[in-house]
């Protein structure tokens, strides 16, 4: 066994540090997969650099809604930061060995993020309730005041609430093999490592879980279900089609990411025989949205691929 091992006061042994063995069953070739994560890291902060650039020298797009959206990509490329270069250092230097500390601080920053990206998906349904039932009051309750507290209220709340996952998890007893079957710390896979009694890291993570993103879930539910319930009763068909197309891409976005999210989850409590299942759909979870997220609203969105179109043009016309 590759454990490095630390001695305690007692007969017992703490391990040192985790291993990060990468996709279960495919170690043999798993470093295929490093091109495809490569480019795609790549693409997410690629993408993402672009839309903030965008709405930072476009004053047309000073708009809450981009707003929102600016403070997306920077959670998207710190959860692809916090997990995908890591990644690739196992596959092309063998660096598989991480420190208990490391591995604890990245378990916080991924639950973290994902957190982030559930609320601010709850600001940007918020943002588009009040701009199609209140559009009269739209500019009195979504001013740059509101987007500030919003986001450091969401900052706050993440950054505090997840506290316990880790710290719970720092607490637990790692004294026989230390060779974690996944790419990343994730709570699941590193207690089950432990020697003692994981339950209050399971309870923890879902009670956290179900605070966090669900409470978000069902308050973005209750804002589209009354969004449509205001779009519906327009007279207009244009009207109508003009205000779900100003939701669609948000939609589109929330779909994939609270979809992904349950199947993780399921995949991880139907404990499936096969191991690489939960592994690659909990590693594809936290890579593809933060790179589908900018092309999604780049696709549907008028005004932002005006905004592409000008920075390029201001670009070309600087050389």
């Amino acid at each position: 066994m590759s454990a490095s091992f630390k001695g305690s006061n007692s007969s017992k042994f703490q391990v040192s540090e985790f291993i990060l063995m990468g996709f279960p069953g495919i170690h043999s070739w798993q470093h295929w997969l490093s091109l495809p994560l490569a480019l795609l890291y790549l693409s997410t902060i690629g993408a993402n650099i672009l839309i903030l650039t965008t709405i930072y020298q476009d004053s047309s797009l000073k708009q809450p809604m981009y707003l929102f959206l600016g403070i997306l990509s920077v959670v998207d490329m710190g959860l692809s930061t916090t997990i995908v270069p890591k990644i690739l250092a196992i596959f092309w230097f063998d660096a598989k060995a991480i420190s208990l500390p490391e591995c604890f601080a990245q378990i916080y920053a991924i639950h973290c993020f994902v957190g982030m990206e559930s609320g601010v998906f709850l600001c940007m349904a918020f943002d588009r309730y009040v701009a199609i039932c209140h559009p009269l009051r739209y500019p009195l309750i979504v001013t740059n005041s509101f987007i500030t507290k919003a986001t450091l209220f969401m900052v706050l709340r993440n950054g505090l609430f997840v506290i316990p996952v880790p710290v719970l998890a720092a607490q637990r007893h790692y004294c026989s093999s230390n060779e974690i079957e996944h790419c990343l710390c994730s709570n699941l896979g590193v207690t089950s490592l432990a020697c003692d009694d994981r339950r209050s890291n399971s309870i923890c993570q879902l009670v956290v879980a179900w605070l966090l993103m669900g409470g978000d879930l069902i308050l973005i539910i209750l804002s589209y279900a009354l969004i449509l319930r205001s779009i519906f009763r327009l007279n207009s068909a244009e009207a109508v089609s003009k205000a779900l197309s100003t939701c669609s891409s948000h939609l589109i976005l929330i779909f994939f990411f609270y979809t992904a999210v349950v199947v993780v989850s399921v995949t991880h409590l139907a404990e499936t025989k096969n191991a690489l299942i939960p592994v690659l759909l909990n590693v594809l979870h936290n890579t593809i949205p933060p790179s589908l997220n900018p092309i999604v609203y780049a696709l549907r969105n008028r005004e932002l691929r005006e905004g592409f179109q000008k920075v390029f043009c201001l670009g070309l016309r600087k050389k």
